[in-house]
């Protein structure tokens, strides 16, 4: 991950996943062109026009895919995320679907982009592999309650972990999040939460040891999907972590006083296959 232009491109696109807007009205805005370029040596991938979009109302999900034309995998797409995750529907694994996760106590910025709270890696210091492809993680952020469902059962809260390859595409890890103990891995980024819309990143004090924040038992569940924000892109590899972690009553109180509900609501899985891994 160069420090050029993949911020941007998350920041403005993707949302907090990878954002799409700032503008926090309930009326769309005027579509403007985003350039989107590769993270390694700026090549143009596409462009992306964005528009104000929200979790509710006209510019809610339901909503998403009339916006702007280049939302409309929101609305057309076959492998849209996030789903509910039946196990009677899961299928074990055949050793396809090998991960292997390399994460180290790493600086990050956080940012309240309007949709959620955004954590950027300072340093190219963390990755996954994936069915032999490098993924670097450029960020990780929040939805309350949880996107994905399992058993058609939501958690409290849920973490995505984004990671893109050289060539742009995208691995997410998905935990899903229980009030418990308190989690002090997190306690970093919660301790400079900031409660409003901000344009500019907030340095967190401490490293975040992100390898310390993924539960003992990795047993995890592999698709293919989407973003779960405007434009709803689809190739996005999903593993999505069976055991959730914890966090403290309080402090999910504290994001969700920020956000009380920044989840889109699960979509078909249609032909698509959940692997146990």
């Amino acid at each position: 991950m160069k420090k050029n232009l993949l911020y941007p491109f998350l920041v403005v696109s993707l949302s907090f996943l990878l954002v799409a807007c700032s503008d926090q009205t309930k009326e769309t805005t005027i579509p403007k062109k985003v350039e989107v370029t590769d993270m390694q040596d700026n090549k143009t991938i596409h462009n992306v026009p964005t528009a104000h979009w929200s979790y509710e109302g006209e510019t809610g999900p339901g909503h998403w895919g009339e916006l702007v034309p280049a939302f409309s995998a929101c609305i057309q797409g076959n492998e849209q995320s996030p789903i509910n995750i039946e196990f009677s529907q899961v299928k074990a694994s055949e050793g396809s679907e090998n991960i292997e996760i390399q994460y180290k106590p790493t600086p990050f910025s956080i940012v309240n982009n309007g949709h959620t709270i955004q954590a950027n890696a300072a340093t190219p210091s963390n990755n996954i592999v994936v069915e032999g492809k490098e993924y670097k993680l450029v960020q990780f952020h929040f939805h309350t309650p949880s996107e994905h469902q399992f058993n058609s059962q939501q958690f409290d809260m849920e973490l995505h972990l984004v990671h893109q390859s050289t060539n742009g595409e995208l691995a997410v890890l998905g935990l899903m999040i229980q009030e418990g103990i308190e989690n002090e891995n997190l306690a970093p980024v919660w301790d400079a939460l900031p409660k409003d819309k901000n344009e500019k990143d907030i340095s967190i004090k401490e490293p975040v040891d992100l390898q310390a924040l993924l539960p003992s038992d990795q047993t995890s569940f592999h698709y293919n999907g989407s973003l779960t924000t405007p434009p709803c892109a689809e190739e996005v590899k999903w593993i999505v972590f069976e055991k959730p972690i914890e966090m403290s009553k309080e402090q999910i109180q504290a994001f969700q006083q920020i956000f009380p509900d920044n989840h889109r609501p699960v979509l078909p899985l249609n032909k698509r296959e959940i692997i146990k891994n």
